[in-house]
């Protein structure tokens, strides 16, 4: 018997740490990481002990003989993996990451503020709060009067598993020397210089919230937005709730196929009483039970071996109930290397392709088709695109347009084409990646230029947005490092002024007692309604929750 690894993998990769065998691939240290889809078992080496199942945080873990029948597939891709060339001669003990322990340490407690509460300022505050032998106090920053970031705003509402991973961060925040400090703009409320005089260091990670240009014309017409607004609109985001979106048309068209671009036609072609069982936010559902739209196109500009969505989104797309996945066989040729993700992807998406549709729900998937414009007289009326050759050039795969064109009607347009950093008040910036300059998450004056004392970035402000919950662990570890050599090395400046009484300048602020009280509310609201909760989505209410002013 072994044990598997399925749809909901966050790349933690808390399990490669437990297992004794070293058989879950790739770990932290190895060179494909970065770039996994998710983690694998090794069936050949796999001793059944089950201490990985015990350490995933996202119950992504599940022995062979138990796994649920829409997962059954899931065997066979971890297999897959090591049957791929290179990946049979792992040593016997994964390589450990070492441990510091300080002896001697330089006069503590080291004090450090984190900006943002997402999965990257949750593994930064938890690198930071696990050292031995160093006292050290993290203040954890955040606008909203919630933490979680895009765990809580990003991840799609039917993708409760990968939620999960909220609860190995509320662990970080019962930690000793944790303080949260919610409802508080850093910009707005304390200036940064504010922070650099009350703590030795200050780590940025605040994600990146706003989207990428298309460049096409029409693309801001009314009735076409960026999919990462829709995400948190359906999310209950306090800046998004809001907004509305005309579901009247019977067509949409998402413009990018990576896990987003998925997520939001999966939520869009959904049958809203699907949807009522999670915590999407009330106004979302409300509007979806009165959207009349059947099909949800998703375009890609290449090949499905270059599809920015990972296998296991492929497949929960493809077992959701009542939706239809539909893909044009003449479209699955391209370049795929064998034995890659890309070749399982091609191969998965032939199969669907002869599928028998049985429903008024669908979602189309097209390749190898880039939009040259967005139509419309005054409102969103369909998308022109062109179809492409795909093509390897200088050992890569690119799209070469072609002339033939085709025009598609719809009467809403999703632009999902990646998120893009915000620039940082008082920071130096990086406009073309929507990056903060870094070495190692030390923050550069300029890109290649010299250090800015005390300061550092981690997560998609630090590295762009890419990878997946668990890949924040190791980005945050890497500017953790840097920042505690700056420490030992005596280079971080002792606070001139006491942490402990910010709070008093900031009487709006929400502390963990505020957040615990909203968190029992919005569950206690969805035991009634057999939901995981049902979320406030205004400032006010959320504030007065936590006040206890309701």
């Amino acid at each position: 018997m072994t044990h598997v690894v399925t749809q909901s993998c966050c790349n933690d990769a808390a399990c490669v740490a437990v297992c004794p065998v070293n058989c879950i691939h790739p770990t932290p240290e190895e060179p494909d990481y970065g770039t996994a889809e998710m983690l694998y078992i090794d069936p050949d080496g796999c001793i059944d002990c089950g201490a990985c199942v015990d350490a995933c945080p996202v119950g992504a873990i599940a022995a062979d003989h138990d796994l649920p029948e829409e997962f059954a597939r899931y065997e066979e891709i971890n297999a897959r993996y090591f049957a791929a060339p290179g990946r049979t001669d792992y040593p016997d003990e994964a390589p450990r990451p070492p441990v510091r322990t300080w002896t001697g340490a330089p006069d503590g407690p080291l004090r450090v503020a984190v900006i943002g509460s997402g999965p990257s300022a949750s593994y930064a505050a938890e690198e930071l709060l696990s050292q031995r032998g160093l006292a050290v106090e993290v203040d954890m920053f955040e606008r909203l009067p919630t933490p979680g970031g895009l765990v809580r705003y990003g991840v799609a509402p039917d993708h409760q598993d990968t939620k999960l991973a909220a609860g190995a961060f509320a662990q970080t925040m019962r930690r000793k020397g944790f303080r949260l400090l919610l409802n508080v703009e850093v910009g707005r409320d304390v200036a940064h210089a504010q922070l650099l005089e009350r703590y030795h260091a200050v780590v940025y990670a605040v994600g990146a919230s706003s989207d990428r240009s298309l460049g096409i014309p029409g693309e801001d017409l009314p009735g076409s937005h960026a999919a990462t607004d829709f995400v948190a609109w359906y999310n209950g985001h306090p800046d998004h709730a809001h907004h509305t979106y005309d579901l009247a048309a019977e067509r949409a068209v998402v413009l990018g196929n990576g896990n987003v671009a998925l997520d939001v036609a999966r939520v869009l072609a959904s049958d809203p009483a699907r949807l009522a069982r999670t915590d999407i936010a009330d106004h979302a559902l409300t509007a979806l039970r009165a959207s009349r739209i059947r099909e949800v196109v998703v375009v890609g500009r290449r090949g499905p071996a270059q599809a920015a969505f990972t296998t296991p989104e492929l497949l929960g797309l493809a077992d959701c109930d009542g939706v239809d996945l539909v893909v044009r066989p003449d479209e699955l040729g391209g370049p795929a290397a064998p034995g890659t993700a890309g070749d399982l992807k091609t191969e998965l998406l032939a199969e669907l392709g002869t599928r028998t549709p049985r429903h008024d729900r669908r979602v189309t998937l097209r390749f190898a088709a880039s939009p040259t414009a967005v139509l419309g007289d005054g409102w969103v009326e369909g998308v022109r695109l062109v179809r492409n050759e795909v093509v390897e050039q200088d050992g890569r795969v690119v799209a070469r347009p072609t002339a033939d064109v085709e025009e598609l009607a719809c009467g809403l347009v999703l632009r999902a084409v990646g998120y893009h950093g915000r620039p940082v008040p008082d920071l130096p910036f990086d406009e073309v990646r929507g990056v903060v300059p870094h070495d190692g998450g030390r923050v550069l004056a300029t890109t290649g230029g010299a250090a800015v004392p005390q300061v550092y970035v981690t997560g998609w402000i630090k590295r762009g947005a890419s990878g997946v919950i668990g890949t924040n662990k190791v980005c945050a570890r890497e500017t953790v490092g840097r920042l505690l050599d700056d420490f030992a090395a005596g280079r971080l400046p002792a606070p001139v002024a006491d942490a402990a009484t910010l709070p008093d300048l900031l009487p709006e602020h929400v502390g963990l007692a505020g957040w615990r009280a909203i968190d029992q509310h919005e569950k206690r609201s969805g035991r009634a309604e057999r939901r995981p909760r049902v979320k406030l989505v205004d400032v006010p209410a959320l504030l007065a929750v936590a006040r206890g002013e309701e």
